[in-house]
């Protein structure tokens, strides 16, 4: 009888990557995958490790399986990702009912591991972070006309907040023909949209080629048969230059969507981050962003509550904010993170505080949002087929405008069957807050 292992992927994209690419080698050494933990003999769990509440979510997790384990349900539990490799003996003394606690190093060798788990072995073993894989066969785990695309592992930004450089290692970039190569095999079976990656994609070849060469990994993706969108997630504002923006502007196969996360306006609260600009220079950026990019869409992700942070600095984020009007933000309460510099800072924000400002921004954000929707009206946009709601008997997808798993969606109808992965025309003739209602126009 075949041995059936089930995958829980936690946390980033990018994390998800490294998952995709173990059930790859995991079916191909004869294991029959399995999407339910609960109906698994082993059940691998690739964790997140970043904040408190993804540490939480990984813990809560464990714990589920490990009730499973017990009960007979399952038989083995193999935990890996950022929160064992920031934790190591701890995570595995935490968790003595794991029969591997692994670093993100080991996940090349996850069929052996599991080989020593299933032998009767209790595997704790935590290999250099750098051998962590940076290309790989993978099983897409995504809707079947998506993929993200991981362009570089770990990070060299050392924001003073951020435990990654410490969890993932210094920034590695993919070599551009391995990036490619791994492209046109995704178009080939049946891919047409890539969401391209990393922790900061704006950096993309710096170590390898010397300067960035992501304006033209860009393009070249765009040569690829059989792409429709590329997206670009996780660009930095102080590499944000005009050959990237004249390559976004200049490709059709580019949506002109860019994500670039500031954290905060505040000149002083960013130096304390270990971050580029201040209110002037971002603004300034996002005007000339809009006037290279008509149209673009902007998001960007934001921190309330950093230490030291004062009413007055909160206040002037939430004016800029209100001035610069982003078409799509996130934003989120300071946590406290052992190991990283800003930890140790004096005057830290009571948790509460933070969580309020954040509570905030986000109340602000949802006015943007709505009067932005409400412009739409009567538009005729792209968009792509995710799926059937039987509930509310209609379609649901995404438009350029909206990148997966982080922002909006689109709900329509459509007086002929569709397929998943379809592109169609669509007439918006309603708005909610954050999704968009419409029908499709017949061809």
């Amino acid at each position: 009888m075949s041995i059936k292992v089930g995958m829980v992927s936690l946390g980033c994209s990018k994390n998800l990557v490294d998952s995709e690419r173990m059930l790859f080698k995991l079916r191909k050494s004869g294991y029959e995958l399995v999407t339910e933990p609960g109906l698994a003999d082993v059940v691998v769990v690739n964790t997140c490790g970043f904040i408190q509440s993804a540490k939480e979510e990984a813990i809560e997790t464990i714990l589920e399986l490990v009730t499973l384990k017990n009960e007979g349900t399952i038989k083995k539990i193999i935990i890996t990702g950022c929160l064992t490799e920031r934790y190591r003996e701890e995570a595995a003394e935490q968790f003595p009912e794991a029969d591997a606690v692994i670093g993100i190093g080991n996940n090349k060798d996850i069929v052996d591991i599991l080989n020593q788990v299933l032998d009767g072995e209790r595997v704790v073993d935590f290999a250099p972070k750098l051998d962590a894989e940076l290309t790989g066969d993978r099983i897409i785990s995504t809707l079947p006309f998506f993929s993200y695309l991981k362009v570089a592992e770990g990070c060299s930004n050392c924001c003073t907040y951020c435990a990654i450089p410490s969890i993932r290692g210094k920034y590695r970039s993919v070599p551009m023909e391995d990036i490619l190569a791994e492209a046109r095999k995704l178009a080939e079976n049946g891919v047409t949209e890539l969401v391209v990656i990393a922790q900061d994609t704006s950096r993309y070849g710096e170590d390898l080629y010397g300067e960035s060469k992501l304006p033209e990994l860009l393009r070249k993706l765009c040569r690829i048969d059989g792409l429709k969108w590329i997206r670009t997630l996780y660009c930095y504002p102080e590499r944000i230059t005009d050959e990237l923006l004249d390559t976004i502007a200049d490709e059709e196969k580019l949506v002109k969507y860019l994500e670039i996360p500031i954290q905060h306006c505040s000149g002083e609260i960013l130096s304390c981050m270990n971050r580029w600009g201040d209110e002037e220079k971002l603004e300034n950026l996002f005007n000339h962003i809009r006037e290279k990019i008509p149209n673009v869409i902007l998001r960007t992700t934001l921190i309330t509550g950093f230490p030291d942070e004062t009413e007055e600095q909160f206040n002037q984020l939430a004016e800029f904010i209100q001035r610069v009007r982003f078409d799509r933000l996130g934003c989120f309460p300071y946590s406290a993170e052992e190991g990283t510099k800003a930890a140790e800072f004096e005057n830290q924000i009571e948790p509460e505080i933070a969580a309020h400002r954040a509570e905030i921004i986000m109340e602000q954000q949802l006015e943007v949002s709505y009067d932005n929707n409400k412009k739409l009206m009567d538009c005729e946009l792209d968009a792509v087929v995710e799926g059937f709601d039987r509930f509310a008997e209609c379609f649901f997808g995404r438009t350029q405008m909206d990148a997966p798993d982080i922002d909006g969606k689109i709900f329509f109808t459509s007086d002929r069957p569709l397929s998943i992965g379809e592109y169609v025309r669509i007439k918006v003739i309603d708005t909610l807050d954050y999704d968009l209602i419409g029908e499709v126009i017949a061809e």
